[in-house]
């Protein structure tokens, strides 16, 4: 690899998080389909943010993407005026209250609010819960190839509309929609700009789709009555078999460039919010896999649930202002109320992070960057 080659950094990062929070217990109360099940111990989730749907207060998808992007911006080194591109990744494109787009792009109209020049490149990505990842790939190999030196990847999720849905709408734990109830509203920003330390860099981003999956989790309207639905079959999502997907296509592409999972020396593992119990499972098939110990595990999801696209940057900028949970390792498993200040290695300057997808698609993949000079 040429050291004259263009690379990508991470140099700032956002998020906006609603007011508005529900407890299992409240959630129950909207449920009665759901019975003894105890969401709790069956995704880990204590609670999980939700917007405000008075379009006053401005939580719609838009309001909240474009207040996280506003909040990058507050940390970053960058004007909006600098940025060459943004990219928007919502997969509820909710505005103006309920009110649900596609034309003009988010990216277009987030741009003209934020200050942007007029013209900048701007274009929306949709590739579920992967979005955010997906915006950023395009927008590294961007940066790679010379055509943009800064931008931005920024999404706006009202994902608890399915969880309302499904609230009115299963019968039980059973029920396809029940992986609904684990959602969480939120945004997350990242701007990107070009490296010039190896300290401080994206070392590489790839990804995978599997369609031969892509029937396990399903969004679309209802199809028992009004509003939309998420449709997923858990058992076949969480198999074994599915979760080897990422360590085995991790594991070729190291090889193809002489390297092993150990040799990269992670110090932290983001994995995709779903739950609790998925992101060990997912760490122990993994450590299977390669056949050495995980890294950190980083997350957010006992408090936030899970918020889409958005998951792995809300993790990593939470981690990095100090207010994550960890778990993962041998000595921190179980340990649900660790808070990640207490760590000795809380976002250590100089760390190496890997963010692993797990998307509808299904999408996989690793980023593998090291983060030195992050503003959050």
């Amino acid at each position: 690899m040429s050291t004259t080659e263009r690379r990508s950094r991470i140099e700032a990062l956002g998020a906006f998080l609603p007011a508005g929070s529900q407890t299992n217990e409240e959630l129950r109360a909207e449920a009665p389909g759901l019975g003894d099940a105890d969401v709790e111990r069956i995704t880990g989730i204590a609670e999980r943010r939700v917007h405000d749907p008075d379009p006053a207060a401005g939580e719609d998808s838009f309001g909240m993407a474009l207040a996280a992007a506003r909040d990058c911006l507050a940390a970053s080194r960058h004007r909006a005026a600098d940025l060459d591109v943004v990219i928007s990744a919502s997969i509820t494109r909710v505005k103006d209250g309920s009110r649900f787009h596609f034309e003009p792009s988010f990216a277009g109209m987030l741009a003209g609010e934020l200050g942007a020049r007029p013209g900048v490149l701007s274009f929306d990505v949709s590739n579920a819960c992967a979005g955010m990842m997906t915006g950023v790939w395009l927008l590294d190999r961007m940066i790679r190839s010379g055509a943009v030196r800064s931008g931005m990847v920024v999404s706006g999720e009202q994902a608890t509309r399915v969880a309302r849905t499904a609230a009115r709408e299963l019968t039980d734990s059973y029920d396809p929609q029940f992986a609904s109830l684990s959602v969480g509203d939120s945004a997350a920003a990242v701007i990107l700009d070009e490296s010039s330390d190896p300290a401080d860099r994206i070392h590489y981003i790839e990804l995978m789709t599997c369609s031969e999956y892509s029937h396990l989790c399903m969004g679309m309207p209802s199809d028992r009555g009004q509003g939309i639905a998420l449709y997923t079959d858990n058992k076949k999502m969480h198999d074994r078999n599915r979760l080897k997907l990422w360590p085995r296509f991790h594991e070729d592409f190291l090889a193809k460039h002489g390297h092993r999972f150990a040799d990269e020396e992670f110090d932290y593992v983001i994995h995709h919010q779903v739950g609790t119990r998925f992101i060990d499972y997912v760490n122990q098939t993994a450590e299977a896999e390669f056949g050495t110990p995980m890294p950190a595990s980083l997350q957010v999801v006992e408090r936030f649930g899970n918020t889409a696209t958005t998951s792995h940057f809300l993790t990593l900028r939470e981690h990095l202002r100090g207010n994550a949970d960890l778990r993962g390792n041998a000595d921190l498993r179980g340990n649900a109320d660790l808070r990640g200040n207490a760590h000795p290695d809380q976002a250590r300057s100089g760390a190496r992070y890997l963010m692993v997808p797990a998307a509808s698609g299904v999408v996989t993949g690793a980023l593998s960057a090291t983060i030195t000079n992050a503003r959050v």
